[in-house]
């Protein structure tokens, strides 16, 4: 008798949404993992219906970016071994309701929705999926920063008002080409690291800021240079920020960094909402000191109807998608499959939290 046929039974829920699909997760799981597997499918309405973005709901214990309520989830997993999701929330309570459950593979780069400490605690595994929308965001991050600095906005904007806006094309009105800029890139991990590769091809001056991680060989080679932040945002005509959350960073992008940049730059965030002062960027662009922005996340999500920042002319608007592609889904799937095949193999995890 094989290895495979010794192998107890596994029970795997898996509970997807309509982005990270549960069939894809499915497939993975199948394609890798040999042996006899329960594997339980839920799909929950995100992003038709909004995740949970705070801190403050009872009994979730400061989680955030999650959907489902505890009920649900315990519903979902009860008697699960292991559980793959995207976004379902597991508290201490939820964990406590789950003792079956032994690991959990969450298809992102950080688990906001586990409480790590709890986890660890209940000897719960958590992996995770790193960089697994990097390819995407890098690509979204180039054609924000066309889309702003080329008047693609504008010209759009006013095409949908039924107004012809020739005047585009004015010397003092159009934009510089990305090969006579200098674009500086804060943050040198997953995403950064793609964005400068982008960006080398347009020929444009590149500067990096990440105190915690030098250039590549490549990249010096290349002729990208490593500064600090002060010198990035004077010398750069686009910045665009890539850095993690953290308690350091958190709205360390604000109104002392924006009067620091070039009069007439733009400022790109593809990133997070909590590292900006979203306040103090509408007054650096209502004031006329940047020229434009192109915003993807914000502090608050879905955002306020009523936020100035959204009826300024000089920005680009999205409601952060740049992760989202079927490549990001697929290289998702598979890495959280594998996590599962080796913990099922006994193997020790690629990306444990």
């Amino acid at each position: 008798m094989n290895s495979a046929a010794k192998r107890p039974k596994a029970t795997i829920s898996i509970i997807g949404d309509r982005f990270m699909l549960p069939s894809m997760f499915e497939k993975a799981i199948r394609a890798k993992c040999d042996g006899e597997l329960d594997i339980r499918t839920y799909e929950m309405p995100w992003p038709d219906e909004p995740m949970q973005h705070g801190y403050a709901e009872p009994g979730m214990g400061g989680l955030k970016e999650y959907q489902g309520t505890a009920d649900e989830i315990v519903a979902y997993a009860d008697g699960a071994d292991i559980v793959v999701t995207h976004l379902a929330p597991f508290s201490a309570g939820i964990l406590d309701r789950l003792p079956h459950l032994k690991l959990i593979a969450v298809s992102r780069g950080g688990p906001v929705n586990i409480d790590m400490e709890a986890a660890r605690q209940r000897r719960v595994l958590v992996v995770n999926t790193p960089g697994r929308n990097a390819s995407a965001v890098a690509e979204f991050t180039i054609g924000a920063i066309l889309a702003e600095t080329r008047l693609i906005t504008r010209g759009h904007d006013s095409l949908r008002r039924g107004e012809w806006r020739g005047d585009l094309y004015r010397a003092d009105l159009t934009g510089e080409e990305l090969s006579e800029m200098s674009v500086g890139v804060i943050g040198y991990g997953h995403v950064g690291t793609k964005v400068v590769r982008l960006l080398k091809a347009f020929g444009c001056r590149v500067l990096v800021c990440d105190p915690y991680v030098q250039l590549s060989a490549e990249d010096l080679n290349d002729g990208v240079v490593q500064v600090s932040l002060e010198r990035l945002l004077a010398e750069s005509d686009v910045v665009t920020l890539h850095a993690r959350v953290t308690s350091e960073t958190r709205g360390f992008i604000g109104a002392a960094q924006f009067a620091a940049m070039k009069r007439g730059a733009y400022f790109v965030n593809t990133a997070r909402g909590p590292l900006v002062d979203y306040d103090a960027l509408t007054e650096a662009l209502k004031s006329g000191h940047l020229r434009g922005a192109a915003i993807e996340t914000f502090a608050v999500e879905p955002t306020p109807p009523d936020l100035e920042l959204l009826r300024l002319e000089n920005v680009t608007l999205t409601p952060h998608i740049a992760g989202a592609s079927v490549k990001t889904v697929k290289y998702a799937a598979a890495a959280a499959a594998e996590e599962v095949r080796r913990y099922l193999a006994g193997e020790g995890p690629l990306n444990p939290c």
